[in-house]
């Protein structure tokens, strides 16, 4: 009995951690490439898959932990992101709504690279954290790093 209690519960939180990490991140910069002295839109796409759910940037629950996004470059201006709005759900777990993110999430974001930037390439660095769910459970939060780039025209 404890055995198959065992092998059961090893095979549910691999299962679980697979769907998880199901998440993926991408993103872009304009359509690749961006102008000195010019503000260029670039989004960060954050995919969540059928059956789960992430905690908005603002989950209205102390509990839930927000989705973050950072974005750095070196020698050009990261604005954002923009944050879009969430569902509010309810769930098993939680005795008031949470607002969650679920499906394709973008994260609109504006680089502007300065007039006298040197190089043929600009680089932005996107850190992405969440927490997904299901609508009973909650795995650990994980944190995703990509690095976009554009060529300078």
């Amino acid at each position: 009995m404890k055995k198959t209690f065992l092998v059961s519960t090893l095979f549910i939180l691999l299962c679980g951690s697979a769907a998880v990490s199901a998440q993926t991140v991408s993103g872009s910069i304009g359509n690749g490439t961006a102008q000195k002295g010019k503000a260029t839109r670039g989004v960060i796409v954050l995919n969540i898959p059928a059956g789960l759910h992430v905690d908005s940037n603002r989950p209205a629950s102390e509990y839930a932990i927000p989705t973050t996004v950072r974005l750095s470059s070196a020698g050009a201006r990261v604005s954002g992101p923009t944050f879009p709005r969430g569902v509010n759900r309810k769930f098993q777990f939680s005795e008031s709504t949470i607002n969650v993110y679920e499906g394709t999430v973008r994260f609109p974001f504006t680089l502007t690279v300065p007039a006298g930037f040197r190089g043929d390439t600009v680089r932005v660095r996107a850190v992405v954290r969440y927490q997904a769910c299901t609508d009973e459970v909650c795995y650990p939060p994980r944190t995703k790093e990509i690095t976009l780039t554009a060529r300078i025209r």
